[in-house]
């Protein structure tokens, strides 16, 4: 079985390097249907996991000058302490011997399908965020930009807690919207930043909830360094065109399978 979770990595490794998409959004899906791992623990050990492999991505990032602090301050203003909270939800209905497994299931449904939409329409979300001809999107980028970015860290606090997918697709979809003139790059490089924090204090909090499986943890980083490397040397070979859509009809339909 150990070996098994290696082989996970190494795939869901690839597909991200290949892909660019988070890998809460297959990994945390993965250990939940095909190894059956219960679904705090597969969240908790998964958000450890995306810490420890992003977290070398804010260094280049930082580097390159590619990171905008003060988005990722306003982000993580409103997803620390909303991370926090449902850690705290969690804690709570843990000693009162509630089963929150449905919860985590229920989260995790939302967002792969949230996440498999913004995939399908990401550049239609951007063109719209770039069209100020309707007064509602001038309004937001004018006056409301700041507590709505802060509004969306309070989401993404909570999904990204709650079932360990959000912190990649969702973040940049809403910075591609909220910041439409910034190049992507510095969406990226912004979005990786507010993650990073984001993925290892909702961690932490399930390390305290005792939801994390270490050995599964290391086996699964054993199989991902090679599977980022050799997908990242693929994926200029492929079409982003074909790659985005099948990638994104399978994270729905998996979602609506954890829905049913």
């Amino acid at each position: 079985m150990d070996f098994g979770y290696s082989i996970a990595g190494f795939v869901v490794g690839f597909i991200v390097g290949m892909t660019g998409v988070g890998g809460g959004s297959l990994m945390t899906p993965i250990l939940v249907i095909i190894f059956g791992i219960k679904p705090a623990i597969a969240v908790g050990t998964d958000l450890l996991y995306a810490a420890i492999t992003k977290s070398g991505g804010i260094l280049v990032h930082n580097k390159k000058g590619t990171i905008l602090w003060r988005i990722v301050g306003l982000l993580s203003l409103g997803s620390l302490p909303a991370s926090l909270v449902s850690i705290y939800l969690l804690q709570y209905l843990d000693q009162a011997g509630i089963n929150y497994d449905r919860l985590i299931t229920t989260s995790l449904s939302i967002a792969l399908i949230l996440t498999s939409l913004v995939l399908l329409f990401k550049d239609r979300l951007q063109a719209l965020g770039r069209n100020e001809r309707f007064d509602v999107i001038r309004k937001l980028h004018k006056q409301l930009q700041t507590p709505i970015t802060v509004l969306a860290g309070v989401l993404l606090g909570v999904l990204v807690t709650l079932s360990s997918v959000g912190a990649g697709a969702l973040g940049a979809a809403i910075l591609f919207f909220l910041y439409p003139r910034l190049p992507s790059i510095k969406i990226v490089g912004t979005d990786l930043a507010h993650a990073v924090p984001l993925t290892a204090v909702a961690g932490l909090g399930h390390m305290h909830l005792g939801t994390i499986n270490y050995t599964m943890l290391a086996f699964l980083l054993l199989g991902s360094l090679p599977g980022i490397y050799i997908g990242s040397h693929i994926a200029v070979r492929l079409s982003e065109r074909f790659v985005r859509p099948a990638l994104a009809s399978m994270l729905f339909l998996i979602g609506l399978k954890l829905a049913i």
